[in-house]
Formats: structure tokens, sequence, C-alpha cells
């Protein structure tokens, strides 16, 4: 299961609902930087490492080797789920094979913000987390990994490598010394340096307790599989952050599509019987990048601002406003293709309820020509103009609706219009946060 767009689709609340028939429920790319809000019976809960399965008793959580983990942030949220009276510790299972994320990741990625907006350069509008630099470190063969943490001599050397290497470009290249860090990162650092005392110290109080939790986390999906076990992965942010093929510069720093499922869980791409492509009704982005349909939703009385405010367009890991804008059903077309997308669930077509119209982009002009699929990169999507198809609104609730054929004549056109625009069969709709308020069309289950 994966965002099609720029992440916030809601996919927490539909992982949760299909791991009803699921015996395991894996994260393969990304960190704490993913947000996935649950409601369940009215009560929310805030997810962003471990996967959204925990909340069903009996059922596995995985998190693969292609999630970089933070080991403190992960605990926060093991002991709030506990607090909660939801057993973790025996279901969730780290493969060791995980890049740590450190202090100085998030020191470097605060560093590199301020550098950029220093020089005049548009931010890129990470989280702050140090997601992307614990994935360079990954890429450049030098990461700390979880299965380091049973070693603690070992653990030891490469901190030292890597901190000299980074201190150097914190003090040196990114002048930490005159930024003001945020509170949580200063027991870390001293004269803009991240000390080793500091993280090796945390590091080796959260070893003994991560330790009954590390696993060889591909074999056990490969026995679960064998065993005729349903699995169910599930992605973080979207498609259109995506590295390689999203907004770039402005993505965030691992593969989000489907493909990526295989190599960031160990497993073979055989075993992805069904791609669900997860987007919202309309559009939202937080964060800097082009976003073709983007509408001025700060504006009250407006479409947009509806959206914004109706849909409650805050991100669940930073707070930070969504911009929000028309459905892109363009920018779908290539999100189908890359991910090569069996069925869609349309998540948030409750907040579109009151609208007296809708547009739906079904392409753009782009240097005077007509293109009907969305351009790879920043620099060509930022000069694209959408064209609009104009569809009746409705005025009825759709709230809690889980028939189809209950929902209004104009929301049914609408969805039938996405289909028939982006070739890709609706599976599902969701008409609220709640847990039960889905419309099921085919079970994913059951194959394409």
């Amino acid at each position: 299961m994966v965002g099609t767009q720029w992440g916030d689709e809601g996919k927490g609340k539909l992982v949760d609902w299909l791991t009803e028939s699921a015996q395991a429920v894996v994260r393969f790319q990304g960190g704490h930087n993913a947000g996935h809000t649950l409601v369940i019976n009215g009560a929310k809960t805030a997810l962003h490492l471990i996967p959204s399965g925990i909340m069903r008793p009996g059922v596995k959580c995985y998190i693969g080797n292609g999630v970089v983990v933070a080991v403190g942030k992960l605990f926060e949220e093991i002991e709030g789920l506990e607090r909660a009276g939801v057993q973790v510790r025996d279901r969730l299972r780290v493969s060791e094979a995980c890049p740590l994320i450190l202090a100085f990741h998030q020191a470097l990625d605060i560093a590199r913000e301020a550098a950029r907006e220093r020089g005049g350069q548009q931010k890129i509008g990470t989280t702050g987390k140090g997601i992307g630099p614990a994935y360079e470190d990954k890429i450049a063969r030098r990461a700390l990994r979880v299965q380091d943490l049973k070693h603690p001599e070992r653990f030891a050397a490469k901190l030292c490598d890597l901190l000299a290497l980074h201190n150097h470009v914190l003090v040196h290249v990114l002048g930490s010394r005159e930024l003001d860090f945020p509170e949580a990162l200063k027991p870390y650092m001293a004269d803009g340096e991240v000390q080793f005392g500091a993280v090796y110290d945390e590091a080796m109080r959260q070893a003994d307790a991560l330790k009954p939790m590390m696993a060889d986390v591909s074999r056990e999906l490969n026995d679960a599989f064998a065993a005729g076990g349903n699995l169910l992965f599930e992605g973080a942010q979207g498609t259109l952050l995506d590295v390689d093929h999203g907004t770039y510069p402005y993505v965030t720093s691992s593969n989000c599509v489907a493909g990526n499922a295989a190599a960031g869980a160990g497993v073979g791409p055989g075993m992805l019987h069904y791609i669900l492509g997860i987007t919202k009704a309309y559009c939202t982005r937080v964060g800097s990048g082009p976003f073709p349909t983007e509408l001025d939703w700060e504006k009250p009385g407006t479409p947009g601002y509806h959206m914004s405010t109706v849909g409650a367009e805050k991100g669940v890991t930073t707070g930070r406003a969504r911009r929000c804008g028309w459905f892109d059903a363009a920018l779908l077309k290539r999100s189908a293709q890359i991910n090569g997308l069996s069925g869609l669930c349309i998540t948030k077509l409750d907040v579109l309820d009151g609208l007296d119209e809708l547009k739906l982009c079904v392409g753009y002009e782009l240097d005077g020509e007509r293109i009907d699929i969305l351009p790879m990169g920043a620099d060509d999507i930022e000069r694209c103009r959408p064209v609009y198809e104009t569809i009746p609104g409705w005025s009825d609730s759709t709230v809690g609706v889980t028939d189809y054929a209950r929902l209004p004549a104009n929301a049914r056109r609408y969805l039938d219009r996405i289909q028939e625009v982006t070739g890709v069969p609706i599976a599902m709709v969701s008409t609220s946060p709640d847990r039960d308020h889905t419309i099921l069309l085919h079970n994913p289950y059951q194959g394409a």
C-alpha cells in the first residue's frame, strides 16, 4: 500500500482497516518523518515508525531494513502505546540491517536547511529529523546499523569516525557554532559539535531494551509467506516525494514506491500480489516544491480554505499546515505508472461535501504544448499550468457512508471520472477518519 500524491493521503487508517485480514504488517522505508493518524472509536493515535497494524491484537509488525531508525523515538512511541494498553514489544520486530539515526544526523539536517536559507536558496522543507543524512551514511557505506548496538567496541570505533567527519562539516562548512539548535538536541552538543560520550552512552542504554526486538526480518517474512500468511506492506510519504520519481530535489531521501517494498523488507517482488494506491479526493502538500493545482488555501470562503479547514490539514509529524489544491488526475497517472497500481483507495471524500463545483486536473500546458501526465522533476513541473474539467459538487453529507450506492449522485460521477482519466479502478472509498467508515468495492487480498 503506497501513497500516490505527496504523502498524508490517509494511509494509516487503511493499513489499520486492512490489517483485520493480515498476519503481519511491514514498514519498508522512511523514518520517523512519517506520520500516520488512526481514529478508532473516536480516539486518535499518531504513529511515526511503528506500522499502523500494531492497533490490531495478535498481528506481527515489522520494521524492514529500508527504514532508518531513531531508537529513542521508537521507544517514545512504544511507551505511548503501552500507556494506552497496546501490547507492542512481543509483536514488534526490527531488522538488524536498519541504519540508525543519531544526534549528528539531526544537527546536519537542521544546519543544512539554515545554510540554504542564509545563501538565499529555497529550503528543501525537510522535517529536520535527520532522515536524509542517515540515508547518506547508508549509501556511503559508513552507517551505524541496529546490529552494531550488540557490539559496543565496534559501535564506538565507527562512531568516532563518523563524528570526525560530520563535526568537521558542521563547524567548518555549515557554521554550526552560530546556530541555535532545538532544546532536545542541545544535551548532545558543545561548541557546535556533537559529543561522543552523550551519543555513545544513550545508544548503549537503548541497546539492551532493543535487543529482544532485533530480528532477521527477511527470513521471518519469507517464512510467514510460505505458511500462507497475508502480509501487508505499508509505505510512508508518497510517490511524488520519492527520491527518484518525485518532484526532485523537493523530495524525501528514500524510495516511496511499491517496488521498494521488496528491497526495503528483504522479500522477492513476486510476493507482491496487489498494489493499492491511496489518494485524497483532492491534493495536499507539506513543505517546499511545485504543486500545479494549488489553490489559495489561506483565504476564507474559497475551495482551498474549505479543504484546509474541513480536512484539518496539518502535518501529523511537523504540525505544519498542508497546502491544498484540486485533484490532479495527470499526477495520478504518473503514480499509477511508477507503482503498477492494481486499484485505488480514495480518502477524505467527505471533505468535499458542500462545494458547489469541483475541478479535476486532466493535464497541463507546458511550454505551449498540452501533456496528459506529470513530467519528471521540479523544474518542468514548476512550469506546468493545469487544464481543468469542471464537475458539479454535492450538498448531501457523505460522512460515514459505507455503501457506494448511497453516495450522492454527483459524488459517484466525480469518482467515476477519476477512474476514467487515470485508468485505475477504485477499490475502496474512505468517508471519514474512523476505521469503520469505509466503502469496499474490491478486496485487495483477493488479488487484482
